[in-house]
């Protein structure tokens, strides 16, 4: 192993294997920074609500160049911390190959290294400091931040926080009537929904915590977002929707710094063409249309998506479903002002969540579809199952002991219970860094697709000191030079263009070209056509241009756009 990959091994925090506080995850982007200073730049792009700073890793040399570039965010729902161990693996693996032409994660061969070299990986690994601060101190449930500015707060509503003095916020049971819940009887302990067939005691179940503005007699109905108001994955432009049409929005879109931070990010980077955007938990790939049906997608599109699930299930064991049909929590009520219709609808990116940790897999459940109903559809034998689970692999981290204590409002109940952290909502630790390896190894064959330009030139002599010059540009990536067919109109996908500056000579005839976008040569999975009918499509990969110049100088030739970088080249004419 050479020096540099060494050094590379012993900075690492040990993300792979357990899930860091905001200071390891800090330290860790600062540690490749000063060790690799020509590959890696950390940037402070915001600071989130308590004072944290939301950090964004550029992994590549010369970051100032445009080129194609990808990113990759996580850690937006602060109990998802599983994205940021994976996001670090993604930079990680990509300045290893950076630092080794020779090593290849994953297996990947030495075309698609190549080709990943030449793309700059933006790296986000935690959008939502203050709330996985909060979830890997305290143990409470939060969507996205702690903090709830709402002005309208005289209503009865659940605070999470510790009752029992042991510094953890889990959940209360309280035995009642009309409780909804009883304990399993194969598995005490494990609380279940009731049936008309159970016999008492009977629970109800609330979070750890006191009721704010408590009559001292209605218990109000616990709400995720009881205490801490914003879904940062409902905050983001395209779609949004204000409450009660969109729970969690916010204000307007962009109001919170952390998805402030973020769109301002990305505003500066046109050259982003693909963008995941890391959760958990589920084992599943999600992708746009998230408002409409695959029968409303561009058909060149869907074969994209086809291929890159096809990839993406080989590699991960994870599938990929529409947004629209498979993941909608209420049929036909898509969501609004989530970042990926921002990613892709606004920003012209291959843009798509993977809800990591396949749960449902380790526990024998088949693959339902919708997928959705995985969340909303477990048995009692599914239940027992994670029990189960917890306790032979996961070192009972899920279920644990019920303890008795007296609440100030509601008297006596009982503490503990449920703590999802480690087993539900991420991976237990051992399986962590093989989830970090498949999904690194996955979006890396995704950032091989970039476009890639170069440009052809030949020149003759045309009679007294006169040159005739063809240029042509041409793009041998995988994707157009608009990447998506219905990214074309955004605004800032211009078309790439060829400029001219002369030294010396003269040139006569316009000094920029605009040249349109360029085919790549992917196809989709099967958008290739017919096995009965092989052929290729012509060469709308190129285009070449005629320049005439007078006399000897030198000529410089730029090409391409704001949104695949440019390619550059001088000739000198004697």
């Amino acid at each position: 192993m050479n020096e540099d990959l060494s050094r590379l091994d012993a900075l690492s925090r040990g993300f792979r294997a357990r899930y860091l506080r905001h200071a390891d995850l800090d330290a860790q982007l600062r540690a490749w920074a000063e060790a690799f200073p020509h590959l890696v730049r950390v940037r402070e792009i915001g600071v989130s609500g308590a004072g944290r700073a939301i950090l964004a890793a550029e992994i590549g040399p010369d970051p100032d160049r445009a080129r194609p570039s990808v990113l990759v965010d996580a850690n937006m729902h602060a109990s998802e911390l599983a994205g940021s161990s994976v996001a670090l693996a993604i930079a990680e693996d990509v300045l290893r190959l950076h630092l080794d032409p020779s090593s290849a994660p994953g297996g990947m061969s030495a075309t698609v290294a190549a080709r990943v070299r030449e793309v700059l990986f933006l790296v986000i690994p935690r959008i939502s400091p203050d709330g996985a601060e909060e979830v890997l101190t305290t143990g409470r449930y939060l969507r996205s931040s702690p903090r709830d500015e709402r002005p309208a707060r005289a209503h009865a509503r659940w605070v999470c926080g510790d009752v029992d003095g042991d510094g953890l916020a889990l959940v209360m049971r309280q035995e009642d009537s009309g409780g909804e819940f009883v304990e399993c009887a194969e598995f005490p302990g494990l609380l279940v929904p009731r049936t008309l067939d159970d016999p008492p005691p009977y629970f109800r179940i609330y979070p750890e915590g006191h009721i704010e503005n408590f009559d001292g007699s209605r218990v109000p109905s616990p709400h995720f977002l009881s205490d801490n108001a914003v879904d940062f994955n409902r905050n983001f432009p395209w779609s949004w929707a204000p409450e009660p049409r969109q729970a969690g929005a916010g204000a307007y879109p962009g109001s919170e710094p952390e998805t402030r931070a973020v769109i301002e990010f990305v505003t500066k980077r046109p050259e982003i063409f693909a963008w995941l955007n890391l959760h958990t938990f589920g084992g599943v790939f999600i992708r746009p249309l998230g408002h409409s049906p695959d029968s409303k997608h561009d058909r060149e599109e869907l074969e994209l998506w086809r291929l890159i699930g096809s990839w993406s299930e080989e590699l991960t064991g994870y599938p990929m479903v529409s947004g629209f049909e498979e993941f909608l929590y209420e049929p036909d009520r898509p969501l609004h002002g989530d970042l990926i219709d921002y990613g892709y609808h606004q920003r012209g990116a291959i843009a798509y969540v993977c809800e990591l940790w396949d749960l449902f897999h380790q526990l024998g459940i088949a693959r339902k579809k919708p997928f959705v109903d995985h969340y909303s559809t477990l048995s009692r034998a599914d239940l027992l199952s994670l029990a189960r689970w917890d306790q032979a692999h996961n070192a009972s981290r899920v279920v644990r002991p019920w303890r008795a204590v007296e609440h100030p409002q509601l008297g006596r109940v009982e503490v503990g219970g449920l703590d999802p952290r480690v087993g539900i909502w991420n991976p237990p630790y051992d399986h962590l860094g093989e989830v970090c390896a498949r999904q690194s190894a996955a979006f890396l064959r995704v950032a091989a697709l970039s476009p890639s330009l170069r440009l052809e030139v030949s020149s003759k002599p045309m009679g007294d000191k006169g040159f005739e010059l063809k240029v042509a540009l041409v793009n041998d990536g995988y994707l157009s030079t608009a990447v998506l067919p219905s990214a074309r109109e955004v605004p800032h996908n211009e078309p790439p263009y060829l400029d001219v500056t002369a030294e010396g000579c003269e040139l006569r005839g316009p000094s920029r070209v605009e040249l349109g976008h360029l085919d790549g040569w992917g196809r989709g999975l099967h958008g290739a056509g017919s096995i009965f009918f092989p052929r290729s499509r012509g060469t709308t990969n190129a285009r070449e241009v005629s320049l005439f110049v007078h006399g000897p100088g030198r000529l410089t030739l730029r090409a391409g756009s704001c949104r695949t970088g440019f390619v550059t080249r001088t000739l000198e004419l004697t």
